[in-house]
């Protein structure tokens, strides 16, 4: 089976003026066909995310008119406007919101769901999206908006404003993405209003952004990131909050969105494999966005020199919101509007910079988390997630059921680059059941074809094996799909394993299902709404590669050799070298020296192609 949303790279889409003014004329006639009499451009199949819909079709034929002006498009942008005036505001309390500051305010909002009180925790963010809907077509009016329906439509923007920054809680889903659009929405409205309100409202904005988003980051892999419903992350909505900033910082030049911009992206090219894959997160593991993420990556993968655009999106949302049956919807509509305005072009180098929880070379990378163990291999177009042991995930040593990765103080990391080979030595303490505390050291060499994973730590106990991951997906074209086996070679002796319990928390790759969907069954909220990484962690058992020791190791050590990616046989020698180690293999000699010679006790490495 394929992933449903791991589709094409996303810089695979056209991004030429003539692509943009194609994409709008097909709205355009999609939007002509549906205007009912009523003024309504809403998709007939649309229930959820539905109050601000009709004005985003509207803000994408007002935004094709500004390029081409279409005679037939002012009558259908004033009555569309003129539903959304009519039919899709909405000044009574609906009944069941819990995040009022204020009852009876008597501003405006846009509903989630037009049903009252049918599902009533969407109406902030919808809020913000008809608040953003609005600005764009305040941007392109003049000319095409008599001046009656623009200040109606203007008072509905302050009201908007109004209602997500005085009359609720603050972000109340702890969205960064959806903050952050509250904060450009303020910030577009702003230079359409009057000198003092104008200076008002854009300082309530960066307010809002330091105080209320900022303030409250949290950290992942080193970096202080928007939290994005209870995460630091997730793989559709970082690269929406990226669009954000993108946008603040286009239209305000402050410095501060930028910055913010930078780390993120920077985040997103370290935790991203070559091939585009990536998974995890706070609320959709693997359900990638499209179209909403490409001002983002694209902007800010210009400004720090990473293809963040190998970024591998959801195709059918390519341009545009759709539903089932292909057709436009006005979701998001604003996204189209600011990537067809902003004149950024992709970066399509990989950044030559060192990361530190990423190794990466030609078609190799490694996305290391916050610990220094790997989150994702990738090599010969195959992905590898962490290995689950006794409700223990990761890569690594296992002796008595126990898995030795998890650091119990400084985590010490070392790379170099040597005759066509990129090197990362990651040297951790850690501590068995024994309490005996041990030194792990793993070296991870590519050539950008191969990934070799030599692993040394302080002779155990038992018969220890190395845990080298769950092979999970590998390319199959612009898709990926899901996969129980891969190409992998080790030293000693490797073995396939699978869980022999059933039941959701024994993952056997060999199933059709996806990460995702287990990890939603085995977290404590329903599918939307909780943390699938958070149920992944109850995971028992899984899938996983099992290495054995290399047999003529140092007597002081056990040591693990396994290469990924192609190759006839792996050889591989560990040798004391005076207080340091030698590592050889066909295809490297690797010296490791001693920690204790370095005034910072930092290990050394010395790398050499053979």
């Amino acid at each position: 089976m394929h992933l449903p949303r791991q589709l094409g790279p996303l810089h695979d889409l056209p991004d030429t003026p003539e692509a943009y003014d194609a994409v709008l004329a097909d709205v355009t006639e999609q939007a002509l066909a549906r205007l009912t009499p009523e003024g309504s451009l809403e998709h007939p199949d649309c229930v959820d995310d539905i109050g601000d819909t009709s004005l985003g079709i509207t803000s994408l034929l007002a935004h094709a008119w500004q390029r081409g002006k279409d005679p037939r498009l002012p009558e259908a942008v004033a009555r569309s406007l003129a539903f959304h005036l009519r039919e899709r505001v909405y000044t009574d309390d609906n009944p069941g919101y819990p995040n009022l500051r204020k009852r009876d305010s008597g501003l405006p909002y846009a509903r989630y769901t037009l049903a009252a009180g049918a599902h009533p925790i969407g109406d902030w963010p919808s809020t913000v999206w008809a608040l953003l809907q609005a600005v764009n077509i305040l941007d392109a009016a003049d000319g095409l908006v008599d001046d009656g329906q623009r200040a109606e439509l203007l008072d509905l923007a302050r009201g908007y404003w109004r209602w997500l920054t005085e009359a609720t809680f603050f972000n109340p889903q702890e969205a960064g993405n959806q903050a952050i659009g509250c904060v450009v929405g303020g910030l577009m409205l702003a230079a359409h209003l009057p000198d003092g309100e104008r200076e008002s409202v854009r300082s309530r904005a960066l307010q809002l952004y330091t105080d209320e988003i900022r303030a409250h980051r949290v950290t992942d892999r080193g970096a202080a990131l928007p939290p994005e419903h209870g995460g630091a992350y997730d793989n559709n909505y970082g690269p929406i909050s990226l669009s954000f900033l993108a946008q603040a910082h286009r239209i305000s030049g402050e410095e501060i969105f930028a910055e913010d911009g930078d780390t993120l992206a920077r985040y997103i090219d370290a935790r991203l494999t070559n091939g585009g894959f990536d998974n995890g997160g706070p609320r959709y593991s693997e359900q990638h966005s499209a179209f909403e993420s490409v001002l983002g990556l694209r902007y800010f993968g210009a400004r720090i020199g990473a293809d963040l655009g190998r970024y591998r999106g959801d195709s059918r949302w390519a341009r545009h919101a759709v539903k089932e049956d292909g057709g436009v919807d006005g979701h998001f509509a604003w996204m189209l509007v600011w990537q067809s305005q902003d004149t950024t072009r992709w970066h399509r180098e990989p950044s030559t910079a060192t990361a530190r929880h990423q190794l990466r070379a030609g078609t190799v990378s490694v996305a290391f988390d916050s610990q220094l163990t790997p989150a994702v291999v990738e090599a010969a177009g195959t992905y590898y997630l962490p290995a689950a042991v006794n409700r223990q995930h990761g890569f690594g040593p296992v002796v008595d059921g126990f898995l030795l990765c998890r650091p119990m103080g400084e985590v010490r990391v070392r790379d170099v680059r040597a005759d066509g080979l990129t090197a990362k030595l990651v040297t951790k303490p850690v501590v068995g059941r024994d309490h005996v505390l041990r030194h792990l050291q793993s070296l991870y060499v590519t050539d950008g074809t191969s990934l070799w994973t030599m692993v040394t730590v302080e002779r155990l106990p038992g018969t220890p094996y190395l845990l080298a991951g769950l092979p999970y997906a590998e390319d199959d074209g612009d898709r990926v799909r899901r996969t129980a086996e891969g190409e992998v070679t080790s030293a000693g002796a490797l073995r396939l394993t699978h869980p022999s319990a059933e039941g959701i928390d024994h993952f056997d790759a060999r199933a059709e299902t996806t990460q995702e969907l287990a990890a939603f069954a085995l977290a404590a909220d329903p599918r939307g709404y909780g943390n699938p990484d958070e149920g992944w962690r109850h995971l028992v058992s899984s899938t996983a590669l099992e290495a054995e020791p290399v047999s003529d190791a140092p007597d002081d050590l056990h040591a693990f050799a396994v290469r990924y990616g192609p190759g006839d046989g792996l050889t591989a020698s560990f040798t004391r070298d005076g207080a340091g180690l030698t590592v050889r293999t066909e295809a490297f000699t690797a010296r490791i020296g001693d920690p204790a010679g370095d005034p910072q006790g930092e290990p050394e490495l010395k790398l050499s192609g053979c």
